[in-house]
């Protein structure tokens, strides 16, 4: 059987993709190599029964912005258009892509009444960053509310904030796509002023108090880079006009549920997938129209094999990995006995001290080293869903960077920051679970090394994955695309990856 399209991969961006390229009216068949769909959106019992972990994203800061989701979740009246593709890439042709009407809260079936409801909780406080002295600062999805709690640095932060907050939409829009002549320029501008700064810089001299600092190091640090790198501020903006947007929700019932939710919208739209089913060359594929690949740039060498051209193979072959992950799951017999209030209220909390501190431990990776105290991101999902687990018990998870690669088992560094500003946590801990960055990239091979996010997100490679090319999804190969977090916009549960290169596809 023949094929309009095959996607290779089901992680957002190739479900994304192939929801996209069907409702073009394509017919698509979707190929993933694990028995279930999801890639960083699967879940699992994976410490005791009855305790559900989400094995990578549990957070979907970036769903509640993108414009993607948004069409998919939001009802038709309220969701965001559709972002067309960049000029460099219409080269003339129209889109045939269609808008069906769905129902909120829920990933539906236009004309039909089949409807696989996705229903997001958000917690009290979109992310918490705890101190020594037993407060902690921390950002909710009020503005107000969180210049508030700032005391002092509550007016900085709301003249760093609220201009952009106030214009989210149309700065997201710009921001979550390929690189483009944008369609807001002096937003984006203003945007840039700030981005363009090291993390570490812009806390510094925005902020005079040791909360605010940390907090917004905190932020930042989920981009896995040193802190006094240009650039780094760009993902402590975002992450907290994200926060002030979406509330940093999770889906109730675990990731896995959004998964199944595009998978099933996927299949009504006449789509195929074949579970259990990797794709070791790209020869091996029924005949179809156009590939896209949501894999990263050393797996797409390896099933390109001798198609690819030599010089595109040399610049791709020169990617850059970035750090790894060591993660911990936790079954607990009780909430994380955090010092801080603001901390029981969190859905995140970003344990590392103060800024300096954090600094240092996101500047040891790239050395090679492996921080005694590292800054570890920590979620507890059961705090606004308690469908995760037994009744009175929670789950925890949490990790930190490593050099790309590592063996080394963080279990006690991890679980001595919890400790330290959550006395008696060790008490509560049911059962553990762990993944060195090997494992993470045996259970899904797109975390290269343990890498989360599809490569550096250094300035080299911020605007340029996988390569500097007009089209950053084409390959020299005839209708062969890549749509994985390797492409712009880059890491995170957002889909504009897949989407923008379907688009580009047809």
């Amino acid at each position: 059987m023949s094929y309009d399209a095959i996607v290779i991969g089901s992680g957002p961006n190739g479900l994304a993709a192939a929801i996209t390229l069907a409702r073009a009216g394509q017919s698509v068949l979707l190929r993933e190599a694990a028995p279930t769909v999801g890639g960083g959106l699967r879940s699992a019992e994976l410490t005791l029964p009855g305790f559900t972990h989400d094995i990578c994203s549990t957070v979907h800061a970036m769903a509640g912005i993108s414009p993607f989701f948004r069409n998919l979740l939001e009802p038709a009246d309220t969701a965001s258009p559709l972002p067309q593709r960049p000029r460099s890439l219409l080269r003339g042709v129209a889109s045939t892509a269609r808008t069906p009407s769905h129902g909120a809260s829920s990933v539906g079936v236009p004309g039909t009444l089949a409807a696989v409801r996705v229903e997001f909780v958000k917690p009290p406080i979109a992310f918490a960053h705890p101190l020594d002295d037993g407060s902690a600062a921390a950002v909710y999805q009020s503005l107000d509310a969180t210049v508030d709690s700032l005391g002092r640095d509550g007016p900085p932060y709301r003249a760093l904030i609220e201009p952009l907050l106030n214009r989210a939409d149309e700065l997201f829009s710009d921001i979550l796509g390929p690189p483009r002549w944008p369609h807001h320029p002096l937003l984006l501008a203003r945007f840039g002023h700030r981005a363009i700064r090291s993390a570490q810089s812009l806390a510094m001299a925005r902020f005079v108090g040791e909360p605010a600092r940390a907090l917004f190091a905190g932020a930042a640090a989920h981009c896995m880079l040193p802190l006094d790198w240009s650039a780094t501020a760009a993902f402590g903006l975002v992450l907290t006009l994200a926060a002030h947007v979406t509330g940093w929700p999770v889906v109730r019932g675990g990731s896995q549920r959004l998964a199944d939710a595009l998978a099933d919208y996927f299949r009504a739209l006449g789509g195929t997938i074949e579970t259990s089913a990797p794709v070791d060359s790209l020869d091996s594929l029924p005949p179809s129209r156009a590939i896209l690949c949501d894999v990263t740039p050393r797996q797409f060498l390896s099933i390109g094999a001798n198609q690819i051209p030599g010089g595109f193979r040399r610049r791709l072959a020169k990617f850059r990995y970035g750090p790894g992950v060591f993660k911990m799951d936790w079954a607990l017999s009780a909430p994380i006995p955090w010092s801080a209030a603001a901390c029981r209220q969190a859905g995140t909390v970003h344990l590392g001290g103060t800024l300096a501190e954090i600094a240092a431990a996101e500047a040891a990776p790239w050395r090679g080293e492996h921080a005694g105290r590292p800054y570890v991101l920590l979620v507890q999902p059961t705090l606004m869903d308690p469908t995760r687990a037994p009744p009175g018990k929670h789950i925890a998870w949490g990790y930190c960077h490593v050099p790309n690669g590592s063996t080394i088992d963080m279990t006690e560094r991890i679980e001595s920051q919890i400790e330290r500003f959550a006395p008696g946590f060790r008490d509560c801990i049911l059962a553990r679970h762990t993944f060195r960055t090997d494992e993470l990239e045996r259970h899904n091979p797109n975390l290269i090394g343990g890498d989360i996010n599809g490569g550096a997100a250094n300035l080299a490679q911020l605007f340029t994955r996988p390569i500097a090319q007009w089209n950053p999804y084409a390959t020299p190969l005839k209708n062969v695309y890549l749509c994985s977090s390797s492409t712009p916009p880059g890491g995170g549960v957002h889909g504009m990856c897949g989407y923008f290169a379907a688009m580009s596809s047809l």
